[in-house]
């Protein structure tokens, strides 16, 4: 027990800096994806087609590997190095791999809302003058992000959670690879782990509750 009082403040800073990535992913996957979802359904085939290209091969790769492609093949190969602080720039390599991996159910989850828009909003935008961009903007886009609040929780849930292989980028100080590191070092398991588990549960079952409220009470009337 006294072993693991002297290494509570170490997983609680490792559980931090998961917070830390999500905190940075999770605004950072929303703005990317919005920008994905409208290339997705661009009125220009070579955009559409590039937007599908990225979504398809993104979404079904393991994260695990977007993660080891960001260390070993952006950084290490081709010299993609955010700060000489190592574990700076480890920081940042998963954050670019999971945002570019998340983004992806991002952009899907928003698509799936603006196919609940009914066609002749989008119509009815284009008869009065306004552009694509104007049209997704100001009309859809807000309609497809109410319809999409919970699927949304469910995506950035999963984000949370996926923090937890950040040491496939290479980054030594998430709260798995503090945790194997005190399983190692003190040879207890079970209470460490039960730990975490609760830690996670306190984040993210507040943001299902939250979402599925927010769902409810933004619904879009149809």
């Amino acid at each position: 027990m006294d072993e693991l009082i002297e290494y509570a403040p170490d997983l609680l800073a490792g559980f931090a800096e998961n917070l830390k990535l999500s905190a940075v992913c999770g605004v950072l996957s929303l703005i990317f994806g919005t920008i994905l979802v409208g290339i997705r359904v661009s009125p220009t085939p070579v955009l559409r087609a590039a937007g599908t290209a990225y979504v398809n091969i993104a979404r079904n790769t393991p994260l695990t590997l977007v993660l080891a492609f960001s260390s070993l093949g952006l950084s290490d190969q081709i010299g993609l190095i955010f700060s000489d602080e190592p574990s700076t720039n480890g920081f940042w390599l998963v954050v670019l791999g999971l945002t570019a991996y998340t983004s992806t159910f991002v952009c899907e989850s928003l698509r799936s809302g603006i196919n609940t828009v009914p066609f002749g909003q989008a119509e009815a935008a284009r008869a009065i003058g306004l552009t694509f961009l104007q049209s997704l903007s100001l009309i859809i886009l807000p309609q497809a992000f109410r319809a999409v609040i919970a699927p949304l929780g469910n995506v950035m849930i999963a984000m949370i959670k996926n923090t937890t292989v950040a040491i496939a980028a290479g980054y030594l100080a998430d709260v798995a690879f503090v945790m194997k590191d005190t399983f190692d070092t003190t040879g207890v398991s079970i209470p460490i782990f039960l730990g975490i588990v609760v830690a996670f549960m306190v984040v993210v079952l507040p943001i299902g509750f939250l979402t599925g409220w927010l769902a409810k009470r933004l619904a879009v009337a149809r």
